[in-house]
């Protein structure tokens, strides 16, 4: 197991999923209520943003739940009120901003550091881990400095690593650990389960301990950290939820401003909230892109593992810095975006 301070792609955050005998993971917390309230704004969130495009300047849910709409003009004031949402008039376009970001995939690629574009505060939100000092930090700032008041700083604490071990766990033969994202299954009938893509990497077969149960059918990391991984125990039962409790239904991407919760071996089941999407990561295994930015922390060990509210399947564990003693910051790869590639559903 990777017990770096500052978290590679977490490799190894399991989910709820039961998969073999012996291997249910307790939750640490009760899961979340299904009909969590704070989908339904997400929901209408993903609709604002596929329709306005780069006319928004983002979107995120306030601390009363409201739909908030960042806009730069009246005609997409209108159409954000018109929607249900509330219009908040900023200085800078979602176009401007989404230049930044362009500039910084194009131009910050130093380990150790991530970016995405943080509604709240209308600009993009670069963040440098404890491992970038001297000249890289030097370089890195000469490079947001590029993009004036378009984009700021932060630190946060630890390294930016991958972590291997797990929830409800798989296992390497190699010796490596990770964790059961969502099981799966194609128009066939055929069963998988997700899991990370720097977990998928390391192995083609996974095992739950004591007995093989599948495959790798397919592998993306870095650029993207999620892979898959076809049954071939026929034996085991797999459950289409997360844990005991909760059972997921369907796919979608969290509104900023969400509570989410996720689960994983090590800190068990933790909660928090999503504070950007489409956040590019700099591991030193290579950058992610696309990725869910939240509050929930995570640990060595919770790599690959289910992100969720309600019954709504949102992500895998990737990677982050911090710990859940003193709080961090986590990402977590898309499930929709795997969903997609693989051709496969939640059940």
């Amino acid at each position: 197991m990777l017990n770096t301070k500052l978290r590679r792609p977490i490799v190894g955050l399991a989910v709820g999923m039961l998969v073999a005998s012996g291997l249910a993971a307790t939750p640490a917390a009760a899961a979340p209520i299904a009909g969590d309230p704070s989908f339904a704004p997400s929901v209408k969130a993903a609709d604002i943003d596929a329709r306005l495009g780069t006319r928004d300047a983002g979107t995120y849910l306030d601390s009363s739940g409201k739909l908030v709409v960042n806009v730069t003009d009246a005609a997409t004031a209108a159409e954000a009120a018109a929607a249900g949402a509330t219009p908040r008039y900023v200085t800078r376009s979602g176009a401007t901003l989404a230049a930044a970001d362009e500039n910084l995939k194009a131009n910050l690629k130093t380990p150790g550091t991530a970016f995405a574009i943080d509604p709240v505060s209308n600009q993009v939100l670069v963040s440098v881990d404890e491992t970038v000092t001297g000249a890289k930090l030097a370089e890195v700032k000469a490079t947001v400095a590029k993009l004036g008041d378009a984009a700021r700083i932060e630190t946060v604490p630890g390294k930016m690593t991958v972590k291997i071990s797990g929830g409800d766990a798989i296992y390497a033969p190699s010796g490596g650990r990770c964790s059961l994202g969502f099981n799966v299954r194609n128009s066939a009938g055929t069963t998988f389960f997700l899991t990370a893509g720097h977990c998928t990497n390391i192995s083609a077969t996974w095992t739950n301990g004591s007995v093989t149960l599948g495959t790798r059918a397919g592998s993306s990391f870095p650029g993207n950290d999620y892979g898959i991984v076809r049954y071939t125990n026929n034996s085991i039962t797999k459950t289409g939820g997360v844990g005991t409790s909760v059972d997921i239904t369907s796919a979608g991407t969290p509104a900023v401003g969400a509570t989410v919760t996720r689960r994983g071996s090590t800190t068990g089941t933790r909660s928090g909230r999503v504070t950007a999407l489409n956040s590019t990561v700099n591991y030193a295994e290579g950058s992610v892109s696309g990725l869910i930015r939240t509050t929930v922390c995570a640990q060595p060990g919770d790599s690959g593992g289910s992100l969720y509210s309600g019954t709504t399947a949102h992500g895998l564990t990737s990677g982050g810095s911090g710990n859940c003693t003193t709080g961090g910051v986590t990402y977590f790869q898309p499930v929709v975006e795997a969903l997609n590639a693989y051709r496969v559903s939640v059940y």
